[in-house]
């Protein structure tokens, strides 16, 4: 999606807000405009005032057709142009104008020959009769949204507007000749400095700019060049400034930029969510001369590329922060947050979650960066982060699983090279990586797959999949495995595993989909195909089948619900963040009207933001209440065990023959001792190698042990129960 915003923007508009009395509308969609629908080039002086439109329709505003919102319809076509005429009473009257529009697919607005705005079209100039828009966006007002707005300050009021007659223009656009609707609603409304009422009221929806002056969270000021709204691709040249005087300290936007203040390259970012008009952009941070350059912002791990998530839909403006907060309860790397209020070209844009990208980087994922000459032994074997996710914003398919996510399902599974990314992998890497995981699923499919030494296990880090799996599903995340899903692979010197995650996208989680029984609180997401087929991939149903894995995920579960996910920690949890967004929440809904009303794909609809927090501690309640019955596995011997589970699975235990002990990382020289309680030792082993080690207990009486384990001098204690 393209946007552009050529009139200057109001920055902040302290004065301005101080010398307005009242907002009046002069130009409403429902007035009489001109329009035409074009079959071949329209004269470029369309736009000015001077135009003869004398050939061209008359018509009632809505332009359009399929959403039963027009008031003038016609038949299918790429563009509609339109135009009307409006007169100013006096201009020292006026201190700014706003441009509200509502379209689908795309506009370019003009006032008096001069482009005032546009949006989801790319062009040099007017875009020709017959150009298609950018992509897809959908009209709001029919949905019972509100239209764009786009703001005009003092300067641009005064050098392009007069006294007397003016001309307002529209060039709507469509995504194809074939699409099943088309809209274009405008309305052009003034900000008076005095009593006179020389136009007429303002629509029900419409709402003053909010002026911001100050907050409790960091605020972050973009500026691009020119003015221009961000695009998609490629980046646009900005800069940013960050003012964030500590946490419990007030940020005012007098105060100087000290977190962050530099260049920058922006562009929007996400799939759907592009749809929405609070948008989420990704920014690379640049130095002087325009080149990447890592920093560390809000204490996160130092790099280039940064993430500004736009909650809209989820209107408790935190489903991401609280999933990745879960993601670190578990001890696991999730990407670090930071509540934030966003300034973009001087309007208030809202609640933002500023966050770090998945990368391998330092602090986040992995140890070792994969280069272009690493293409043979311990070095090629990584690190590598690959995603399983949709191709819509520009992701390419590297390879197919060959394992369908379900028998007789009609997709394949595509695995994603995101770092490093497809272009900067050599073909043995890209061999090398492809095989691995092949041999991986290979194994998980086969036979034995359940064989702690000759089966999948050995190839992955199993805790990183049991606590993906917890995340995805005490959320019951409608995107989770299917899309939006890491793994990385750990380089053969590190352990060589197969890692689940990071976790990432959970806005439409936690009870915030109304499709695909996203909003229920009953079942396991991992079986989505059984109620929107999809793609989810085999490894999660077929993993659930090993004993050893579901006893790690009960043992695990329970773990976590004694603790830091036990309902009271869960409620307490979203109360504090609901509380420390209490202030920022009511400016954002000021920006954002949409309480009351229906935001895809909601699956609740509430009237204030503490109804919204209401509804998702319910259903996680609920939630949590229907796992704790539902879980798979059993864990008899939680409380007893107390094995360094990152270092050392342990399994059966209690068991009557066998121990079957499984290591994180493979070991070249290691030693066991199992002694009684009495301290007398009772089996011993010298030169344990690989990745796992089975002892045969049948001729030891029942009772509590006590491991201790050398592995290549990592010392791991823990305790065994033995049941004859």
């Amino acid at each position: 999606m393209k946007a552009l915003i050529i009139a200057s923007l109001l920055i902040l508009g302290y004065s301005a807000k101080a010398q307005v009395d009242h907002w009046e509308t002069v130009v409403y969609e429902d007035d009489t405009w001109k329009y035409q629908i074009p079959t071949s080039v329209v004269n470029a002086s369309w736009t000015t005032l001077g135009f003869n439109d004398a050939s061209w329709s008359n018509g009632q505003g809505g332009f359009g057709y399929g959403d039963s919102d027009d008031n003038t319809t016609f038949a299918s076509t790429i563009s509609c142009y339109q135009r009307i005429t409006f007169n100013i009473t006096d201009i020292n009257a006026i201190e700014q104008a706003i441009l509200n529009i509502d379209y689908d697919d795309a506009f370019v607005g003009y006032l008096n020959g001069v482009e005032i705005a546009r949006d989801n079209i790319t062009s040099v100039g007017q875009p020709p009769y017959n150009q298609t828009s950018d992509g897809l966006h959908e009209a709001q007002m029919y949905q019972v949204g509100q239209p764009n707005y786009y703001i005009l300050d003092l300067a641009f009021v005064t050098a392009n507007m007069v006294n007397g007659s003016n001309v307002l223009c529209i060039q709507a656009h469509n995504e194809q000749i074939a699409s099943s609707d088309m809209s274009s609603r405008s309305w052009l409304s003034l900000a008076i400095n005095n009593t006179s009422t020389d136009y007429g009221p303002t629509p029900s929806w419409f709402n003053a700019p909010l002026v911001f002056l100050n907050s409790d969270l960091p605020i972050v000021v973009i500026n691009t060049v020119g003015g221009a709204s961000i695009p998609d691709d490629p980046k646009l040249d900005a800069t940013m400034g960050i003012i964030y005087n500590g946490e419990g300290v007030r940020n005012y936007m007098t105060d100087p930029f000290n977190e962050y203040d530099g260049n920058i390259g922006i562009e929007l970012r996400g799939s759907s969510s592009q749809g929405f008009p609070k948008k989420q952009w990704g920014v690379e941070t640049r130095d002087n001369f325009g080149v990447r350059n890592d920093v560390t912002i809000f204490g996160m791990a130092w790099d280039n590329d940064w993430i500004l998530q736009a909650p809209y839909s989820d209107k408790s403006l935190m489903r991401n922060f609280l999933a990745y907060d879960m993601g670190r309860d578990l001890d696991e790397y999730a990407p670090r947050t930071k509540f934030c209020e966003v300034v973009l070209n001087g309007v208030y844009e809202g609640v933002y979650v500023f966050m770090e990208k998945i990368k391998r980087k330092d602090g986040k994922v992995g140890t070792n960066d994969l280069q272009t000459f690493d293409n043979s032994g311990n070095e090629l074997t990584g690190d590598y982060v690959l995603k399983v996710d949709k191709t819509t914003s520009g992701g390419v398919i590297v390879w197919y699983s060959p394992f369908l996510p379900y028998p007789g399902s009609p997709n394949q599974v595509g695995f994603q090279a995101h770092d490093p990314s497809l272009d900067s992998l050599t073909p043995t890497q890209l061999t090398y990586i492809e095989n691995h995981i092949t041999s991986w699923e290979t194994a998980l499919d086969g036979p034995n797959f359940a064989d702690p030494l000759t089966g999948y296990a050995p190839y992955v880090d199993m805790l990183s999949f049991v606590d993906f799996f917890l995340v995805n599903e005490i959320s019951k995340n409608v995107d989770g495995y299917r899309i939006s899903s890491f793994l990385h692979k750990l380089r053969t010197s590190e352990g060589g595993n197969i890692v689940a995650g990071p976790l990432w996208d959970f806005n439409l989680a936690f009870g915030n989909a109304d499709y695909c029984e996203g909003g229920t609180t009953t079942d396991w997401q991992i079986d989505f195909y059984q109620i929107c087929g999809g793609k989810v991939p085999f490894w999660w149903g077929k993993m659930i089948q090993d004993p050893t894995y579901t006893h790690m995920l009960n043992c695990r579960w329970q773990e976590m619900r004694q603790g830091a996910w036990h309902t009271d920690s869960l409620m307490a949890k979203i109360d504090a963040i609901a509380s420390f967004l209490d202030e920022s929440q009511q400016r954002n809904f000021q920006r954002w009207q949409i309480h009351s009303q229906y935001i895809w794909p909601n699956n609740f609809v509430g009237n204030n933001f503490q109804e919204d927090i209401a509804y998702m501690k319910d259903w996680l309640t609920n939630r949590v209440n229907w796992m704790d019955a539902n879980m798979y596995g059993s864990c008899p011997d939680l409380g007893l065990a107390e094995d360094q589970i990152e270092d050392v699975q342990v399994f059966p235990n209690p068991a009557k023959e066998d121990f079957n002990f499984v290591f994180k990382n493979h070991i070249s020289n290691g030693s066991i001792q199992l002694m009684d309680v009495s301290g007398k030792i009772v089996f011993s082993q010298l030169g344990i190698t690989g990745k796992g080690y089975k002892t045969h207990v049948a001729n030891l009486s029942s009772g509590m042990y006590y491991y201790t384990f050398d592995l290549d001098g990592v010392i791991v204690k823990g305790k065994l129960m033995i049941q004859q």
